[in-house]
C-alpha cells in the first residue's frame, strides 16, 4: 500500500462520511492529519480515533474548527494546522453542503450558501496552502466533486454548479502548478453510503441503484482509497484528472 510517512494532510469536512474515511486512511498510511469542519467536537472525535487506532502509534492528529463559507476561519484553520503539525503537503477539499430545490423555487440564499461553501471555500483553502507547497516544490491537492456534476440531476442546480465548477478549478490549478511538482486532481463519487445519502427515501434509493451497473452503493472507503492513491508518490504523473468512483453509473 502507499506510504505517506512524513506528509501533513488537511481534510476539510473530515468529521463524518467520506471525509472521516479519508482522514483515517491517510493516517493509516503514515500521514499526520488535521480534521476540519464546523463542529469541533466531531473533529476531535475523529482525531482521537486516529490516535487510538492500532498501528498508529505516534501518529499526530489535530482537530480544527473551520466553516468553508468563512474566509477568516479558513485562514485561521490553515495557520493553526501549519503551526501544530508543519507545512501542509496534502489538501483534501471534501467539505460540502446541499440546499436542494427546483430551479424556479430556489431562493438566492440557498444558491449563495452552496456556492460559497462548495466552490469558493475550495478556492480559499487552496489559496491558503499553495504557498507552503510552492516553497516545498511538492504537493497534492484532491477535490471531491460528484457524479451529478457530470450527469446532471433535477433539484440540485446549486450543488451541481458548484461541483461542476470544481472540475474546471481542478484543471486550471493543475496547469498553473505542474511546474512546481504540485498535482491537482478530483475524485467524483457516485452513490455512496454516507449521512448525506441516508436521508433518501426508498423510492429514490431504488431509482438510484437501477442506474448503477454494479447494482450496489459504494462505501466511504471506496472513495478514500482513490484519494489515497492520488495523495501518494505513485500518482506523481497524474494531474488535472477526474477519477470516477461510481460503480459504472457514469462512464
Amino acid at each position: 500500500m502507499f506510504n505517506l510517512s512524513g506528509q501533513i494532510a488537511l481534510v476539510t469536512g473530515g468529521s463524518q462520511g467520506i471525509g472521516r474515511a479519508v482522514a483515517l486512511v491517510l493516517a493509516e498510511l503514515g500521514a499526520d492529519v488535521a480534521i476540519m469542519a464546523r463542529t469541533l467536537e466531531k473533529c476531535e472525535a475523529v482525531a482521537e480515533e486516529i490516535r487510538q487506532a492500532p498501528g498508529n502509534a505516534g501518529r499526530r492528529a489535530v482537530a480544527v474548527r473551520g466553516d468553508m463559507a468563512n474566509p477568516e476561519e479558513i485562514k485561521a484553520a490553515v495557520a493553526k494546522v501549519a503551526g501544530e503539525l508543519g507545512p501542509i503537503s496534502i489538501l483534501i477539499n471534501n467539505a460540502a453542503i446541499t440546499r436542494d430545490g427546483l430551479m424556479l423555487r430556489m431562493k438566492q440564499a440557498d444558491w449563495d450558501e452552496v456556492i460559497n461553501t462548495n466552490l469558493t471555500g475550495v478556492f480559499l483553502a487552496t489559496q491558503a496552502v499553495l504557498p507552503m507547497m510552492t516553497k516545498a516544490r511538492k504537493g497534492r491537492i484532491i477535490n471531491l466533486t460528484s457524479v451529478v456534476a457530470q450527469m446532471g440531476n433535477a433539484g440540485q442546480v446549486n450543488y451541481i454548479s458548484a461541483k461542476s465548477g470544481l472540475i474546471g478549478f481542478t484543471k486550471a490549478v493543475a496547469r498553473e502548478y505542474a511546474s512546481r511538482n504540485i498535482t491537482v486532481n478530483a475524485v467524483a463519487p457516485g452513490f455512496i453510503e454516507t449521512p448525506m445519502t441516508a436521508v433518501l427515501n426508498e423510492t429514490a434509493r431504488t431509482a438510484m441503484l437501477e442506474q448503477i451497473p454494479l447494482k450496489r452503493p459504494g462505501s466511504d472507503l471506496d472513495v478514500a482509497y482513490a484519494v489515497a492513491f492520488l495523495a501518494s508518490d505513485e500518482a506523481g504523473y497524474v494531474t488535472g484528472q477526474v477519477i470516477n468512483v461510481n460503480g459504472g453509473m457514469y462512464m
